[in-house]
């Protein structure tokens, strides 16, 4: 008997990462480039303008907004 791709059981190296083990915050300051890379967005002088002002207005927590 053969179990599907999504509804199959778990292999015992398969398991999820504990929360508190989970973070996005960096160990130094968020630059503009790790901003607009978060973002999904090419690094071009107009979202590095973006987020600059995004990190003037929000600070650091800007980058946590936008990662999971």
């Amino acid at each position: 008997m053969s179990t599907s791709a999504t509804g199959g059981s778990r292999s015992p190296e398969d398991h999820c990462t504990p929360d508190s083990l989970l973070h996005s915050a960096p160990q130094q300051d968020v630059t503009p480039e790790d901003l607009v890379m978060a973002a999904g967005r090419d690094v071009t002088p107009k979202t590095l303008d973006w987020a600059r002002r995004k990190l003037e207005t929000e600070g650091p927590s800007a980058i946590e907004k936008l990662l999971p």
